[in-house]
This record gives C-alpha cells, structure tokens and sequence, in this order.
C-alpha cells in the first residue's frame, strides 16, 4: 500500500513539473525575489531566537554568579571585596557572550549571499 501511494505521489509529480517549468523572464525573477524574502525572514527568525537564547543563558549565568556572590558574602563579610572584583570580571565575560553573538547575528542578517 505505502509503495502505490508513493509511486502515485512521483507520477503526479512528473506530470505537473512541466507546467512550473514555463514561464518567461518576469516569473523567474519574481521566484527568486520569493526566494530571497523567505531567506531574510528565516534570518530574521533564527537572529532572534538564538539572541534570545543567548540573553536567557547570560542572564541565568549572570544569576548565579550574583547569588554565589551574596552566599560567601554573608558566610564571610571580610571576603567581600575579593568577591565582588571576581564577580564583576565573571559578570563582564558572560555579557561579552551575550554581545558577541549579537555581532554573528547582525553579520548574518546584513550579509547577502545572493549578491553577484
């Protein structure tokens, strides 16, 4: 059953491929500015999910380090100023995380690959 079903689907196929293949010069360009379009806007998509996805992991990131901060502050409060330069350095190397794949994201969205 699944074979005449698939073989079906490849008939079709074969038969209606003639008809996308005319056209003329107008339709051919309006497919590749389609094409285009859906290429920016899956670019757009993936920019903003994987941004969002990199400030969500910074900002956990960044959560717990505070929180480690606080914990050994208030188990030795002579120890806070220490603790407070070396979160301060582990804070700023998460945020470039953040800002670097900002950066990919921007350089993805502004190159066009279809450019000759």
């Amino acid at each position: 059953m699944r074979g005449k079903v698939v073989l079906l689907a490849l008939l079709a196929l074969a038969v209606g491929l003639p008809a996308l293949a005319a056209g003329d010069a107008q339709s051919a360009e309006a497919a590749a500015n389609l094409v285009l379009k859906k290429y920016y806007m899956f670019v757009a998509m993936g920019g903003a999910i994987g941004l969002g996805l990199a400030a969500l992991g910074g900002g956990i990131g960044q959560g717990h380090a505070v929180n480690g901060t606080a914990l050994g502050t208030a188990r030795n409060p002579s120890m806070s100023g220490k603790l407070l330069t070396v979160m301060m350095i582990g804070l700023a190397m998460i945020e470039s995380l953040v800002i670097y794949m900002l950066v990919i994201v921007l350089i993805i969205l502004y190159t066009n690959p279809f450019h000759i």
